[in-house]
């Protein structure tokens, strides 16, 4: 099964232009580490709000809670995001630090497969910032979520 997608230069696409997941048949298993970022703008009120290394709302421990919810949707990522593919991680880990005014969100994932978990990294980046968002909202609502980025992927065919 080909999806012949090469020459068009997006992987997804099929010659007819129609959307098909990539046929990882013919790779071999190897180590994937995918390493991604989000950042959320904490204003004043928020980072008043600080007791130890987290913020403690009515909702609970918001980098707790955010980190979990980072674990659970780099999980859920292929029910999200259609064309990725199933994956068992091997690892994820989602960190969180208070950097100036940001809350600085690392996600790790660690798999031996196929294809890569940058996706995953991401989603789970991206979760883990909205979930700071949802906890504090009750602050105020001018936080900003301003960069989900990839910061290096390894073991695939290109290294970032």
């Amino acid at each position: 099964m080909s999806n012949d997608s090469t020459k068009q230069g997006f992987s997804h696409l099929n010659a007819a232009d129609q959307p098909v997941m990539v046929d990882v048949s013919g790779k071999a298993e190897t180590t994937r580490v995918a390493v991604a970022e989000s950042r959320v703008f904490l204003p004043e009120i928020v980072r008043q709000q600080f007791s130890g290394k987290d913020i403690h709302t009515a909702k609970g421990a918001v980098f707790q809670t955010a980190i979990l919810a980072g674990i659970m949707a780099a999980k859920k990522t292929p029910d999200l995001i259609p064309l990725c593919h199933t994956l068992l991680l091997d690892g994820c880990q989602v960190e969180i630090e208070l950097e100036g005014e940001e809350a600085v969100v690392r996600c790790t994932i660690k798999t031996t497969g196929k294809t890569g978990v940058e996706m995953e990294a991401l989603t789970g980046a991206s979760v883990a910032a909205l979930t700071i968002y949802d906890m504090c909202k009750a602050f105020t609502h001018e936080m900003v979520i301003r960069q989900t980025r990839l910061l290096s992927k390894t073991g695939g065919k290109r290294d970032f």
